[in-house]
């Protein structure tokens, strides 16, 4: 199973880490941290260096009752980041976390890789047809709502049922638009309580029916510090019990804060398979 990121051929039937960079101030876990040259090298050299395949960034904080963001701020805040990474790290892979078809387009443009959109084309018509266009690999999360107004809106009759079935739409409209590096998350924590997102992790290897690289974003996650009645500063050894959760039952990329302790996790999977 691989994904075409700008020439290169991705392999994911061996798990790959996704480090994620959040250069907006008002993100759940590390908001306001990477918010100059300085800190945003350092932190991103140190995930490549762990051995994260994939930078994932994100300019807009898709936390429940985040802050809105104007398209032009969204922009003037990822494009400058994008050209500064590419000019330190010419060959990184980046991924930018976003439901803007502008956005997209002009972060690809810019020289990123991949685009990763917690709607999944919903609150953009415009995103799939971009895609298509601009021909690269697409991540769809499962959300319902807006980051605004999603924690209103968890009431499933069957969460995982309910999910596929968002899934198999959602991939049917892609590929009818010719996209077919399609990686799916399910998106978890978002429109969705505790006792789902458990429920998710538990049947997540029924995704695999998908036939697409499965993303699992669970990282510090209130899924984990609120059952261990913590903070997400203090939720790195529940993020790690249910990262390898998540790799036993076929996650392809994991998408994480802390990218040394998700290789371990990799590695330590590779050995009991």
């Amino acid at each position: 199973m691989t994904i075409n990121c700008k020439g290169n051929l991705i392999d994911l039937s061996t798990p790959k880490v996704m480090g994620i960079l959040n250069i907006t101030p008002d993100s759940f876990y590390d908001g306001g941290n990477y918010k100059d040259e300085k800190s945003i090298l350092a932190q991103v050299e140190k995930m490549l260096a762990a051995g994260a395949t994939f930078i994932d960034v994100g300019a807009y904080s898709s936390r429940p009752g985040a802050d809105h963001v104007s398209v032009d701020e969204e922009l003037q805040r990822i494009l400058p980041v994008i050209r500064m990474l590419l000019n330190e790290f010419p060959g990184i892979l980046l991924s930018i976390d976003t439901f803007r078809s502008q956005v997209a387009q002009q972060a690809i443009e810019a020289g990123a890789a991949l685009i990763n959109d917690i709607s999944a084309g919903k609150l953009d018509h415009q995103m799939l047809p971009t895609i298509a266009k601009i021909r690269v690999p697409y991540i769809m999360m499962h959300m319902r709502g807006t980051p605004q107004n999603m924690h209103q809106l968890t009431d499933y009759q069957d969460v995982v049922l309910e999910v596929l079935q968002y899934f198999s739409e959602r991939m049917s409209a892609a590929r009818a638009l010719g996209i077919y590096d399609l990686i799916i998350d399910p998106g978890f924590g978002f429109a969705k309580t505790v006792a789902q997102n458990y429920d998710l992790l538990k049947k997540l290897d029924l995704f695999q029916q998908l036939k697409a690289p499965l993303l699992a974003g669970l990282s510090r996650k209130s899924m984990i510090y609120k059952v261990l009645e913590t903070t997400s500063e203090n939720a790195l050894n529940g993020t790690t019990a249910l990262h390898m959760i998540a790799l036993d039952k076929g996650a392809s990329i994991l998408r994480v804060h802390d990218v040394k302790e998700a290789m371990e996790c990799v590695e330590l999977s590779a050995q009991l398979k």
